[in-house]
């Protein structure tokens, strides 16, 4: 049995449809199922039960034994919340919960961390170093909860045998219709090509990157899935891992990627970015993925032009879910 927090959001959908793919048949979807616009995620996809988030813990101390592996990808991910008692509890409080449980009962484990822990950058990309998330700086609290629980994961002497937290980079795909304003940049490029037949980007506010040449790491959702079932499948080398591809792409590249994919010819302005995220947007960011090629993972990562292609052609144009 495969237990999967988050499994009606993003990565955890996309996640658990992977999972059915690849054969594994006996799949537990832990989430706050309260939520409609979530509920297309799961549709048609064959799980052993449905556990509410409140009750998973009542549910695992019956169920332990039946447990080979945990995927822990629920949490709150809004980088423009700034109450910290919402991430003290969601992201740090119940993260904790599920580490000691998978101590108790002998569960390896995988968790979400976030290239947001990185901050700015002034520090690196790196995740080699264990003792680099105690001097990172996130720019917001959504950053902030998900390094303390690195720290905390590090700090810790009771350890899963194996556990592995990943820091997810700017991940895009299918299965992200929920999202909002919290979507990536392809769904929202998508949408407003669809609605105007053009693309607002973000201006440079940093005379360091001119208009629509800030940097990111995007990675596709379907390459994220198979790192998962890779360290699944590879108990061997617990601790943090970065997720992106390794080379930082501008906006510019991934809203003519989404053009092209559209079949529509390119039309590109620019708007001043909002105030409230203004002093903690990231100009720049690229994982450095040594560490998880150095563990035996070979797949390649898929090519943007590649990943914005399927992600258009086979979802957004087919409202489809993967």
């Amino acid at each position: 049995m495969i237990v999967v927090t988050g499994a009606a959001g993003f990565i955890g959908s996309a996640l658990v449809g992977e999972l059915l793919r690849e054969g594994w048949q006996d799949i537990v979807a832990v989430d706050d199922f309260s939520r409609a616009d979530k509920v297309a995620n799961l549709e048609g996809k064959k799980l052993t039960a449905r556990v509410d988030r409140t009750e998973f813990f009542t549910w695992l101390a019956a169920n332990e034994k039946l447990v080979q592996f945990i995927f822990h990808l629920g949490a709150r991910t809004d980088t423009t919340e700034f109450d910290r008692s919402i991430f003290d509890d969601l992201n740090l409080g119940y993260s904790k919960q599920v580490w000691k449980a998978c101590v108790e009962y002998g569960i390896p484990l995988v968790y979400a961390s976030s290239g947001a822990t990185y901050g700015n950058g002034e520090l690196g990309y790196g995740d080699t170093d264990d003792s680099l998330p105690q001097r990172l700086q996130p720019l917001n609290p959504y950053g902030d909860s998900k390094n303390d629980f690195d720290i905390w994961a590090l700090a810790e002497t009771r350890k899963p045998f194996f556990w592995a937290g990943l820091k997810f980079f700017n991940v895009y795909g299918p299965n992200e219709y929920h999202k909002g304003r919290m979507a990536s940049v392809i769904m929202h490029a998508f949408n407003q090509i669809q609605a105007t037949g053009g693309m607002k980007l973000f201006r440079s506010h940093n005379p360091d990157y001119k208009d629509g040449e800030q940097l990111r790491d995007f990675v596709y959702v379907k390459d994220v899935c198979q790192v998962c079932l890779f360290l699944m499948q590879n108990r061997k080398h617990s601790g943090l891992y970065n997720l992106g591809t390794g080379q930082a792409r501008t906006f510019l590249d991934l809203a003519r990627a989404t053009f092209s994919a559209m079949g529509k010819p390119e039309d590109i302005t620019f708007v001043d970015t909002p105030l409230d995220i203004r002093d903690k947007y990231q100009y720049f960011t690229e994982a450095k993925m040594e560490k998880l090629k150095g563990v035996g993972y070979e797949l390649p990562f898929t090519p943007l032009e590649d990943g914005v292609q399927d992600y258009v052609t086979n979802y957004l144009l087919k409202k489809s879910y993967c």
